[in-house]
């Protein structure tokens, strides 16, 4: 019994063959809804933009979308209306984004 014991730690402890292998988007067109709304792509860039580079990585937008659809799913049912849409879009602009190109409130 011990032995199976410690051979099971062993293999929970094993580390996969490749890191990169538990890295998957969740939503790999993630980037074209940045792309096509300048206000959240000011959002993503000011809080998703890891490396600094001022450009949004598809990774990067994966991220972001991640945690805009944690805010716009207001019912929790794991959708986005279009209703949740707009109003969680309203939300990041009104809280984080400003007027200008570069006014990005905190």
């Amino acid at each position: 019994m011990p032995l199976l014991l410690a051979l099971l730690l062993i293999q929970a402890q094993a580390p996969t063959a490749d890191p990169a292998d538990d890295w998957q988007l969740v939503n790999p067109k993630a980037i074209e809804l940045f792309e096509s709304d300048s206000k959240l792509m000011q959002w993503a860039l000011q809080f998703f933009d890891s490396d600094h580079d001022h450009y949004l990585s598809v990774f990067e937008a994966d991220n972001a979308a991640r945690q805009f659809k944690r805010i716009a799913d207001a019912d929790s049912d794991g959708r986005v209306t279009p209703s949740e849409f707009r109003s969680a879009r309203e939300f990041i602009v009104a809280r984080w984004v400003g007027d200008g190109p570069h006014d990005i409130r905190r």
